[in-house]
């Protein structure tokens, strides 16, 4: 059916010429431009599921095989789909098994034929050197590699429990309360009493715990931690009593009606919300310890660990607001809870770049703090609380502290911005003393390095790349960085015979006009520099993300990669505010996420002196979740400049989103500025053309975010369009997702080159 399609739009129009002038929106219309069925052709192949086949070896993601420095890893080579497994005590790469031998063991199982380009499972478990099992729709297949013989295994429900370090007890609840029963199951001793519904013992708020109905069945979760010594349990009530709760309806399901669906979910500034209340069983005296510090929400929860004698609690719990974060210490026997070190600030303390280790045998404590105006590395006296000493310094930023080695007193992490001359944010793996001297850099080829360290912590996998310099994959030494062997490098012949092209990096200045901002631009496989093209900008600008891409992967697996093909320039760029530079770079959103797309429209304007093809008269822009945000509020605050654009799945107001998103980036409590910022205020504005796309069962950004738009943009009287998906999600999948970006190259087709096509002719 589809071959049909392509034939008849051949036929249509062997060469689509743009042969007559348009006016959409005040945008001008370039008679040169053609689009040919090979252009969609071209974009299609190019989107992401049908470029495995056109790009081998891509990268190694390790599977680390128990403890060990073992592992497996699966990937695309010209012979299809691959699973290798590497050792490198013993030094060899070889793969994991006879591949067309087992699909052809498959088939005899099963009666299905199955493809070496799309093997039926993901993953692959080693029971031990001559067995390993994976598992295909639920049911669970052993494999012997010496005879290749497949035996079927009953798959066992995950039980809700927890077996405790010296496997003597397991810990479950019931009926809301915690209990431990011994492993043979004829001893059972309840631990609470006070569990209720709504008022539950060991649990948790899962992201998408949806309940059908008003007063369904939450999903059932469990969480606890043991003491290492067995002889305490630290975990939490989840306090349901008074929170509330947000909804969804899905429309099409296996009935003639539509059914609710309800979660619970605070908005920014609430306080009926969800709470965590943290509490110690002592088994052998049966006593129940409240923690001594006040209820946390949910969203802000606490990360925990035992000291090695069972004695103490270590815990890193965020304000509400995110203006600091404490580690307290906690007494096992009493519950009162001590402030070890506080780190805190006058905007937020980023949870996405905050990290610390206890370090019990040498007595210290490792935080990562922006204090000086980058992030970096910080070592604190364990028992007293006092600072040492700063360890990392300088106009870079830490992002993960990957591993202490407390006996050489050694600390290795991953930096991006240190390397002079040198994009900063391409990544490198780092090891420098606790005094902050002998700072080395493990990873010196200029380039991202992709870091996976094995468990016993003697190797990693160091994938490298740039946008323009394919993925090199290497085994590497941790203490030194030296290379053990060479795993992999990505083969793109097949991308190069059809003429494409690297994207091209570019440095631009921010609206302020002094401060250094990054991007990329993608041009057609079929580019012509005489010719004039719109513009498309793709944004993200929320400040937990960088949105431009640093790996070869990334980039070629953008969108902008396919769309580009439909005679586009297509970039991206992370403007000010956005995540990876200093404090004061970051701070720039603070308060002002509808600033976001300031200094793309510099940049743009900047970039088209250059490359006189860029024509930016015919701007569009697209973006997903904060990107959908961005594309509404671009078009509301800059119409004269954004002509265009395809949000989906947009946040458009803060003060209805999930609350630690904009309590961290926009401020808490909630401010005038929310009011100010949100596209429903601003829908009066609208003069472009706007596609508004949102998945009704969408429980990260509820879609009562686009309707309420949609009501805005009504009782202002403007024209736009609205696609809503059926039964789907916050990231869009199989036909949905399909359908929605033949939508999206359909919509700037026709706005920005002025061809009247629809999805149908994709």
């Amino acid at each position: 059916m589809k071959q049909k399609k392509y034939l008849y739009f051949l036929n249509f129009s062997l060469i689509l010429v743009l042969i007559m002038k348009f006016s959409f929106a005040g945008v001008r219309i370039d008679e040169k431009i053609s689009i040919t069925v090979d252009d969609y052709r071209l974009a299609k192949s190019l989107l992401p599921e049908n470029l495995k086949k056109k790009v081998f070896y891509l990268e190694v993601r390790p599977n680390w095989v128990k403890n060990s420095a073992k592992f497996w890893y699966k990937t695309n080579t010209r012979k299809g789909e691959r699973f290798f497994v590497v050792d490198p005590e013993k030094k060899f790469k070889r793969e994991a098994f006879d591949h067309e031998r087992l699909l052809k063991a498959l088939k005899e199982k099963t009666g299905r034929e199955y493809s070496i380009w799309s093997i039926p499972f993901r993953t692959i478990k080693f029971i031990d050197e001559k067995t390993i099992e994976f598992e295909i729709k639920d049911k669970i297949w052993v494999l012997d590699l010496n005879t290749y013989r497949l035996t079927p295994k009953e798959k066992k429900e995950k039980k809700l429990e927890k077996l405790s370090p010296d496997e003597k007890w397991k810990a479950f609840t019931k009926n809301y309360n915690l209990f431990i029963r011994s492993k043979e199951g004829k001893k059972i001793i309840q631990l609470s009493r006070d569990g209720i519904e709504n008022y539950e013992y060991a649990s948790y708020l899962g992201w998408d715990d949806l309940i059908e109905g008003e007063c369904g069945e939450r999903p059932k979760r469990f969480w606890v931690e043991w003491s290492p010594d067995s002889k305490k349990i630290f975990t939490q009530i989840v306090d349901l009593k008074n929170a509330k709760k947000m909804y969804l309806l899905q429309s099409v399901n296996k009935t003639f009606r539509s059914k609710l669906f309800s979660y619970y979910r605070a908005i920014p500034g609430e306080k009926d919300l969800v709470y965590y209340i943290p509490v110690i069983f002592d088994i052998e005296n049966k006593k129940e310890i409240k923690i001594k510090i006040e209820p946390v929400p949910y969203f802000i929860g606490f990360d925990v660990q035992w000291n090695k004698n069972s004695t103490k609690l270590y815990m890193a719990k965020f304000d509400r607001g995110y203006k600091g974060v404490n580690i307290y210490e906690i007494d096992a026997k009493t519950g009162e809870a001590k402030v070890l070190v506080r780190d805190e600030n006058k905007t937020y303390v980023d949870t996405a770049l905050f990290d610390y280790r206890i370090l019990e045998k040498s007595g210290n404590i490792l935080i990562t703090s922006e204090r000086d105006g980058w992030n970096h590395i910080y070592l604190f006296d364990l028992k007293t609380g006092k600072l040492k000493n700063q360890v990392t310094k300088g106009k870079y930023v830490v992002l993960k502290i990957i591993h202490v080695d407390e006996d050489k007193q050694q600390i290795y992490f991953i930096a991006c911005g240190r390397e002079k001359d040198e994009d900063p944010y391409l990544v490198h793996l780092y090891k420098v003393n606790f005094d902050g001297s002998e700072l080395v850099n493990l990873t010196p080829e200029r380039a991202y390095h992709e870091i996976y360290v094995s468990p016993d912590k003697k190797y990693f996998v160091d994938n490298i790349s740039r946008v323009d310099l394919p993925t090199r994959s290497f085994l590497r030494v941790l203490e030194s960085g030296k290379t053990v062997m060479k795993l992999g490098e990505a083969d793109i012949q097949e991308l190069l015979k059809i003429g494409w092209k690297y994207p091209e990096p570019f440095k631009a200045k921010a609206q302020d006009g002094i401060t250094d901002i990054y991007g990329l631009i993608w041009r057609p496989i079929k580019f012509d520099p005489s010719k004039k093209y719109p513009v498309i900008d793709h944004s993200y600008t929320g400040p937990q993300a960088v949105n431009t891409p640093k790996t070869f992967k990334d980039a070629l697996f953008h969108p902008n990669t396919s769309l580009a093909q439909l005679q586009f320039i297509c970039i991206t760029l992370d403007g000010r505010g956005t995540a990876r530079r200093s404090k004061k770079f970051h701070n720039y959103s603070y308060k002002n996420l509808g600033g976001g797309c300031f200094d793309h429209i510099k940049a743009i304007k900047d970039l088209a002196k250059k490359y006189t093809y860029m024509d930016i008269e015919r701007v569009g822009i697209y973006g997903h979740s904060a990107g959908g945000y961005d594309t509404v509020h671009a078009l509301l605050m800059w119409p004269d400049f954004y002509k265009v654009g395809v949000a989906s799945s947009g946040n458009h107001d803060h003060r209805m989103a999930k609350a630690w998103w904009p309590e961290q980036y926009m401020g808490y409590p909630v401010g005038k500025y929310y009011n100010e910022q949100s596209n429903i205020t601003l829908a009066k504005n609208l003069k472009g053309k706007l596609l508004l796309v949102h998945g009704e069962m969408d429980e990260n950004v509820n879609p009562v975010a686009t309707l309420r738009l949609v009501d805005a943009l009504i009782k202002n009287n403007k024209d736009f369009d609205l696609l809503i998906l059926p039964n789907t999600h916050h990231g869009y999948k199989g036909i949905y997702k399909d359908y929605f970006i033949k939508k999206r190259w359909a919509y700037f087709i026709k706005h920005l080159h002025g061809l009247n096509v629809s999805v149908e002719d994709f």
